[in-house]
């Protein structure tokens, strides 16, 4: 993978300044890129991190090559939402794991990327439970990776229990329950965790919700809304009614990020197909 910067004005800086403070390359792949022959060059000559810079140069970084590890590719008809040369942007279906595990190993969204990408390693920004659908975006490199942490907004839509109509925001610890290895619920000694949420459109049985997360936690919207009393539908891990669905029923609707080259701003969404008109 290939970077290319033009550097703009600013003050007197070093290479190293300006690629770790304006471009936010990391200090690992900044070393990596100088134990790469040609891996820095600017105005087509190789050039060393002390290095000064000045408006007008052109940088170009070629990221080492690295092996894709033992996924194995398994090309799947999954829609893609957005791409460029640095990430792509999956509309990833109910019932497919983002990673390989047990029992799943030519059916996760890691083979369809190593089908799409041969020789890319899988690097997703943010994953997915099996059975939420939805947006899921994977960097095709290192720095794009490195530079999208902690500036990715995501959206979710979810149908819970219940007739909800007035929104709010929980603030409750999350942690592991006590004897299981997969179940999570609010318990004082857990990770923070905050969630808004507003209610859409609702009938006597379930309620259309969207949601925002301030943190990440596992099963973070499954755990909170269960703890209000308005479980997702489908999802019998936390109480939700099975009746009606076979899946908890939740889906990352909309991302915003700024992009990796130009710096703007994207913002994709995908419908929440499953979801019943309310």
């Amino acid at each position: 993978m290939t970077l290319e910067f033009l550097v703009e004005d600013g003050e007197c800086r070093t290479l190293e300044q300006y690629l770790r403070r304006e471009k936010q390359i990391s200090r690992r792949l900044l070393v990596r890129l100088k134990h790469t022959p040609g891996g820095i060059c600017c105005n087509g000559a190789p050039i060393r991190t002390v290095d000064l810079v000045k408006p007008g140069d052109h940088i170009v970084l070629t990221e080492p090559e690295t092996g894709a590890g033992a996924v194995v590719p398994a090309a799947q008809p999954v829609p893609v939402a957005g791409e460029t040369a640095h990430y792509v942007v999956y509309d990833k279906p109910p019932g497919m794991p983002v990673h390989p595990s047990q029992g799943h190993h030519q059916d996760t969204l890691a083979n369809v990327f190593a089908a799409g990408y041969p020789g890319l390693p899988f690097r997703p920004v943010y994953r997915l439970d099996r059975d939420t659908s939805g947006l899921c975006l994977a960097a095709k490199s290192a720095y794009c990776a490195a530079f999208l942490q902690g500036k990715i907004q995501k959206r979710y839509l979810a149908l819970v229990c219940g007739r909800l109509t007035q929104g709010g925001t929980i603030t409750a610890p999350i942690g592991r329950e006590e004897g299981s290895v997969i179940r999570r619920c609010v318990r004082p000694d857990g990770k923070p965790a905050v969630t808004h949420y507003t209610p859409l459109s609702w009938n006597e049985a379930y309620t259309l919700v969207s949601l925002t997360l301030e943190t990440g936690r596992t099963h973070q919207i499954r755990v909170h809304m269960a703890s209000i009393g308005f479980p997702l539908a489908g999802d019998d891990l936390y109480g939700g009614s099975t009746r009606t669905y076979s899946r908890h029923m939740l889906h990352c609707a909309a991302v915003t990020f700024p992009d990796p080259e130009t710096g703007q701003t994207v913002h994709l969404t995908s419908p929440f197909a499953d979801a019943p008109l309310l």
